[in-house]
């Protein structure tokens, strides 16, 4: 069966490398990091073959299946009509070969390509009718809601993006519960492979301010992935600047879990299953 949409957190699931943090009353989300050295190059580019296997690991020990394709065939059903909601933001995208990646599973667990969609920009017209989801996007310091994760990833599904913005998009989580993203959400993939940890403007983009960390964070709940992605970014601007410089709030994170409810933002309420390389980890 497909996992349940983000709304209701998931269960924790018992893995490899599980950390929890002291327990607090309410629901529980799992949240996967994998790292490897070799995800990218000094120069970075992305290694697919690496990635591939980090996205393998990570969806592996999400489900508790003991293949790629069970695991697959567990989120996504052969029949469905699945939208890869990936980014294109023109400084940092999804790599193709992440993009790849989720095609080549997709199809081994039995979805037709003609099934599958890829988009950003034109998703409110070309996935609007999709019955899964998968969320893919890079992590990035955001001029508008502090960052860009998971939680951001379907404003390009709403008519007007712009009306989301007050209040450092305080509402984005709202996006969730429309009908045109509610309960499709299979896998959220909030990609840190070369994240952006500062920056000033809408369009800000400053290669000084990129890392190779290395890292994938692989979730059923977007509000924890981000979570998670929010602390890396901001643990990157103090050891970096010394000083936590201040961004545009990401308080959406916490709204999108107290007033939306579609996830856990608490990260006493997240457990980490941590996989591969760790030094340097800053979450």
């Amino acid at each position: 069966a497909a996992p349940p949409e983000p709304a209701p957190a998931t269960p924790a699931v018992p893995a490899r490398g599980e950390d929890r943090t002291e327990e607090r009353p309410g629901p529980r989300s799992t949240v996967v990091l994998v790292r490897d050295a070799n995800a990218v190059d000094a120069g970075g580019n992305v290694n697919a073959g690496v990635v591939e296997r980090m996205l393998d690991d990570a969806v592996l020990a999400l489900t508790g299946a003991g293949y790629p394709v069970e695991a697959w065939r567990t989120l996504v059903p052969a029949d469905a009509v699945v939208g890869i909601k990936s980014n294109v933001w023109d400084y940092l995208p999804t790599p193709p070969a992440v993009e790849n990646a989720i095609l080549r599973r997709l199809a081994e667990a039995g979805v037709p390509p003609g099934s599958v969609r890829v988009d950003d920009r034109g998703a409110r017209r070309t996935l609007a009718d999709c019955t899964a989801l998968v969320n893919v996007r890079p992590l990035r310091t955001h001029h508008w809601s502090g960052i860009g994760g998971c939680i951001k990833n379907y404003i390009v599904f709403v008519e007007r993006p712009e009306a989301y913005h007050p209040d450092a998009c305080a509402d984005l989580g709202a996006i969730w519960k429309l009908p045109i993203a509610r309960g499709k959400t299979r896998l959220n993939i909030l990609l840190a492979l070369t994240p952006l940890f500062w920056g000033r403007g809408p369009h800000h983009f400053d290669p000084r301010y990129v890392w190779p960390y290395g890292g994938i964070f692989v979730s059923f709940d977007p509000v924890a992935a981000d979570s998670l992605g929010a602390r890396l970014v901001r643990a990157r601007r103090i050891a970096h600047f010394g000083e936590d410089r201040a961004i545009t709030s990401t308080r959406h994170v916490d709204l999108a879990d107290t007033r939306h409810g579609i996830g856990v933002a608490d990260p006493s309420r997240i457990d980490v299953v941590r996989l591969g390389r760790m030094d340097g980890a800053l979450v």
